[in-house]
């Protein structure tokens, strides 16, 4: 007899439905499952045998042959152990094939009959609803994942008899609610910027590059505050939207890396690697392609410290990213792309002793040219073009340190961020960007307009400084960025000047 259940995997960062076919037939007892499933499903035939015999459900031996369709993509999800299990047990005669129709099932089994909960349900449940499936049938640890999507019905599952009780009316299975968890605006931030004394210049930096989506670099001795800035970048970033939100969300599930029971992610991410990651690891990639860092960084940060240590094979795979905004990784199976739309922000010393350029004698760099040469040569020239932001950040000064006046926190540096945001979103709607970081040559000669006096200042500077066409453009965007955080409809020379400033601060050649 044949059946024909639903499940679903995922690929790159969406889901994909899963036609899984059944047929049980006379012939010597086998169990055989087909369209290029990887070990975890091929495994699933021991899982799902187990369960339904320790479920209370004998079936006779028969040749049992099971089908993912599409055939020629590779599924690797555990979650279809539940909708194979179902299959087998409609095809038996068992379970009525109508009470399979519309239903999506997603689910490990332990060997108990037990569902388990795994990762990439919301892009599976955004799937489902997509193509018109009406229930959605998970382990009870992913209801709060799967509830996000609107307008398809949720079953929270225990165990493989409970379902099988349902689709044969002889029990009840009421729809999902939404469990406690608490969020991220409940929990608030540890880092906030009133617990940094000091360091104005630097504060400023990067309330530019949150404002206008720029991408920062800060050089500095050891110990001048460089990363405790950049984990503060969080805090003055604007909130995330709903279809931020849930895109952010997708690519955690895909990852496995949302809480037990969590929701949706309303915090912008996080992301600070070691600077041993892989290539793979950074760019995301693999026989199945999966998310690297630049994309679990999506609408957020990803903070490279100490970035000269990184491989320089590693940090050149960051230039398609920070200039699409995307990366595209090609195998023989499929060609997929992943979002990259990120905030870099980068930290490293500026010599191999880290004491290279200070102002005082409290410490002496011992570093010949050579070294310091070789040290910054790691990060190549086109990388550094494409970061907006130079900045040095210096030691801080004792009286700073001791002073007992508290210094501005994040809350009123986003508030400034957010209105500035506000300003360019409705600049830029029609071109579907949200930032200033996003524009290319043609929209920013349409939307940034400079006075006479910028423009001649601008003329001025790539001239002398033998600035790239590419600097040229960044220049224009950071001046904007500039200009929005002081409501000023046009870019000003004061707005050049400081962009100028802010990109060449650290003395190092980009152009």
């Amino acid at each position: 007899m044949f059946a024909k259940a639903y499940g679903a995997t995922t690929l790159g960062v969406d889901g994909m439905l899963i036609d899984v076919e059944v047929d049980c037939a006379n012939g010597l007892p086998a169990f055989d499952i087909v369209g290029l499933p990887d070990a975890a499903v091929k495994e699933s035939k021991e899982r799902v045998r187990t369960a339904i015999r320790n479920s209370g459900i004998k079936l006779r031996q028969e040749k049992l042959t099971i089908n993912l369709a599409p055939a020629n993509l590779r599924k690797d999800s555990s979650g279809l152990d539940l909708p194979i299990a179902v299959g087998i047990l409609a095809a038996y005669g068992l379970l009525p094939p109508e009470s399979l129709e519309k239903r999506l099932f997603a689910a490990e089994l332990s060997l108990e009959g037990d569902c388990r909960a795994i990762k990439g349900i919301l892009p599976m449940a955004v799937k489902a609803r997509d193509q018109g499936f009406e229930a959605f049938f998970t382990a009870r640890d992913n209801v709060n994942e799967a509830l996000l999507v609107e307008g398809i019905k949720v079953y929270a599952l225990d165990n493989l008899a409970q379902l099988m009780d349902f689709l044969l009316g002889r029990a009840e299975l009421p729809l999902a609610e939404k469990g406690e968890c608490p969020t991220e605006k409940e929990i608030g931030f540890s880092d906030d910027f009133a617990d940094v004394q000091g360091q104005f210049l630097a504060k400023r930096a990067l309330e530019i590059a949150a404002a206008g989506g720029h991408n920062a670099l800060m050089v500095g001795s050891p110990g001048a505050g460089k990363t405790m800035l950049a984990r503060r970048m969080s805090s003055i970033l604007p909130e995330l939207s709903r279809e931020e939100a849930l895109e952010v969300t997708k690519i955690y599930s895909i990852a496995g890396l949302l809480p037990p029971n969590g929701g949706l992610i309303t915090r912008r991410p996080f992301r600070s690697p070691h600077h041993t990651t892989s290539m793979t690891a950074l760019i995301g990639g693999g026989s199945i392609p999966r998310p690297g860092e630049v994309t679990l960084a999506q609408h957020g940060v990803l903070f490279l410290d100490e970035l000269p240590e990184f491989n320089k094979t590693t940090l050149e795979v960051l230039r398609q990213p920070l200039e699409d905004r995307s990366v595209t990784i090609a195998r023989v199976n499929a060609t997929l792309s992943f979002p990259a739309n990120f905030i870099l922000l980068a930290a490293m010393n500026p010599c191999p002793c880290g004491y290279w350029g200070e102002e005082d004698d409290s410490h002496t760099c011992e570093c010949t040219m050579n070294e310091i040469k070789r040290y910054t040569r790691k990060i190549s020239g086109p990388l550094l073009d494409r970061i907006d932001i130079h900045i040095r950040v210096p030691r801080v000064e004792y009286k700073e340190l001791s002073s007992t006046q508290k210094a501005e926190p994040s809350v009123k540096i986003r508030e400034r961020v957010t209105a500035a945001r506000q300003k360019q979103l409705a600049r830029l709607k029609e071109y579907g960007m949200f930032c200033n970081a996003q524009m290319n040559h043609a929209i920013l000669r349409e939307t940034c307009p400079l006075d006479k006096s910028a423009q001649k200042l601008l003329e001025q500077a790539f001239r002398v400084m033998s600035l790239s066409a590419r600097s040229y453009d960044r220049i224009i965007k950071v001046a904007r960025t500039v200009a929005d955080l002081g409501n000023s409809e046009k870019i000003q020379d004061s707005h050049i000047a400081e962009a100028i400033q802010l990109r060449n601060d650290v003395g190092l050649d980009v152009n």
